[in-house]
């Protein structure tokens, strides 16, 4: 700043208190005052102080310095609400490519392979479980291997690592021999990846595309100012379908957590492996997604990276590892179609329903009776003798409490296993369950608590890895009387009956049921606490796998900071949020 503007700026100020003095004391009504007004200058802003009055006015005009570093801020402000202003999708520009339907001259290798079974279950689904996670991992490379038409991919969560890799690089090289392979992801967990998944789209036979995107890659906090309402919903859907004939399907994301794979926080998770008609409806609900108004193809919301990616020395460099090796040998042992055709993949066969939420549930715009919430019911049926739910999120709300009272009531038995406090990687949800909890006891449900720490794998089996990692619920299932089983990615709260989009399968099958509830019930004891109440109405937690019985009257394995932070959650209205 030079001297003549230093003056000139002194002078505008001394020209503009004078000009304020007289006009304030005018204004007040008290042109003569006993003590002088006096003016300070604070921080660069000049105060005009009224004795009598006890009255002070601050004077926006202030000195150059002030006003630059006022003026900065507040254009700082206008920048961040008008990005934030600017978080408007454009309509999704699509260029479909339809699933390739099948035809007596191409039929491929794995349609051949499962034909002789079809045909002895005629208007039936074959479902295997897929309770551990090498084994899911290895089924799902194992099918995009077999794979020879099309791969429909869809799910909530990719992470990038070795699993992740793992599969982007199946992917790929299914995509070298001809198959045509669509993949739908939601944007909510892909921050950091656009340069990966700009570089799986540049394949000439590979389409990605992101549901329910983000308008800034970077900085997606700013989204959230003025599209929460959309972005608050999400496709929570997990499926991998190959050929139009086998479909995978359940509560399992792609990463390594979710196949038993790290030293962080692993998941005990459910999936299920179904062929026959049920896999082309999953191919047909795939189609809904993938057209829908959510879906954007990733050059639409993303910019071409600066430095290009190889999928392929990025797979090899994770192979080299112990981990990478291990899954590597799993899949070579033996082909998906080999262990079909052998009979060492053994199918049950039943009827299957896919329930599957309207895309349109994503912009809040689905009809009602469209929902999963609504054909849950119709499916599963009223329970009589039992219920299981096994749901890793669980915010029953005062409908649900009240539902699974009625039920107790009338003499079924239900059984509920959720994560224990110390088990869930979201707290927040935990405590929209533990206010209802008492109130679950006192109605006669019985209630696990999954532990922290359990030795990740099958329930009911020892885990391949014997991992000494933390563990928590992910498995979503649900199992009516002897009759009815649903395996797929919807929680029991809020956010999956209202909110995020879902799916699953409602397996009629008797041996299935007995399978899954045997499994649980086996793990308990060594697997989770038995939350019960004292004579007082207090609650408290069981630890069956020591004889005696390890009683603990708070939640085990946390401290006084964490209950009380899900205590003080739990009186807030956040269930619909949940």
């Amino acid at each position: 700043m030079t001297e003549v503007q230093s003056k000139l700026g002194r002078l505008l100020v001394r020209l503009r208190v004078y000009w304020t003095r007289k006009r304030v004391i005018t204004d007040l009504g008290h042109p003569r005052i006993s003590k002088p007004c006096r003016f300070q200058e604070r921080q660069g802003f000049f105060v005009f102080h009224c004795h009598r009055l006890r009255y002070s006015v601050c004077i926006l005009f202030c000195n150059t310095s002030a006003v630059a570093t006022f003026l900065r801020y507040l254009l700082l402000v206008f920048m961040c609400m008008g990005l934030a202003a600017c978080s408007r999708l454009p309509a999704p520009v699509h260029e479909p490519v339809e699933a390739v339907e099948p035809n007596a001259s191409t039929v491929s290798e794995l349609a051949r392979a499962l034909a002789p079974l079809q045909q002895a279950n005629a208007g039936q689904s074959g479902v295997a479980l897929l309770p551990g996670g090498r084994e899911a991992l290895a089924a799902r490379l194992g099918l995009i291997d077999a794979a020879q038409r099309s791969i429909d991919v869809q799910y909530y969560i990719w992470n990038d690592d070795v699993a992740g890799l793992l599969m982007f690089d199946a992917l790929k090289r299914a995509a070298d021999r001809g198959v045509t392979v669509r993949l739908l992801l939601d944007d909510n967990n892909t921050k950091g990846m656009d340069a990966l998944l700009w570089e799986v789209d540049q394949h000439e036979n590979i389409q990605v595309r992101l549901f329910n995107p983000f308008v800034h890659r970077h900085f997606r906090f700013w989204s959230y100012l003025t599209d929460f309402k959309r972005l608050n919903r999400r496709m929570h859907n997990k499926s991998l379908t190959v050929d139009n004939a086998a479909s995978i399907l359940g509560g399992r994301n792609i990463g390594d957590a979710y196949f038993e794979l790290g030293q962080e926080t692993l998941f005990v998770d459910l999936d299920v492996l179904a062929v026959g008609p049920v896999a082309k409806e999953v191919t047909d609900d795939f189609d809904k997604y993938w057209s829908s108004e959510s879906s954007y193809p990733v050059w639409q919301v993303m910019s071409a990276p600066a430095e290009k990616v190889s999928i392929t020395e990025r797979a090899n460099e994770v192979r080299r590892l112990e981990v990478g090796r291990a899954y590597h040998d799993s899949v070579s042992e033996q082909s998906l179609i080999d262990a079909i055709q052998s009979g060492s993949l053994v199918f049950h066969w039943a009827r299957v329903h896919l329930v599957s939420d309207d895309p349109k549930k994503a912009l809040g715009l689905a009809q009602p009776g469209k929902l999963v919430i609504d054909a849950l019911p119709q499916l599963l049926g009223t329970p009589h003798e039992r219920l299981m739910v096994v749901s890793p999120y669980l915010v029953p709300t005062s409908n649900g409490t009240q539902f699974f009272t009625q039920l107790a009531d009338r003499g079924v038995e239900v059984r509920i296993l959720t994560n224990s406090l110390a088990a869930t990687d979201v707290a927040v949800v935990h405590s929209g369950y533990a206010k209802w909890r008492k109130a679950l006891l006192k109605a006669g449900v019985t209630i696990f608590e999954m532990k922290p720490a359990y030795s990740v794998g099958q329930v009911g089996r020892p885990a391949f890895s014997g991992s000494s990692s933390a563990s928590s619920l992910h498995a979503k299932t649900f199992a009516v009387d002897s009759s009815h089983l649903f395996v797929g990615s919807f929680n029991f709260d809020p956010r999956s009956a209202r909110l995020n989009t879902e799916m699953g399968l409602v397996i009629e099958s008797p041996e299935m049921v007995s399978q899954v509830w045997d499994n649980v019930q086996n793990a308990l004891a060594q697997s989770s606490y038995q939350v019960t109440l004292d004579p007082a109405g207090n609650l408290i937690w069981l630890d069956h796998s020591n004889d005696p019985p390890i009683a603990y009257k708070s939640e085990p394995e946390t401290n006084v900071f964490s209950r009380s932070a899900v205590w003080l959650m739990s009186k807030l209205p956040l269930d619909w949020l949940l």
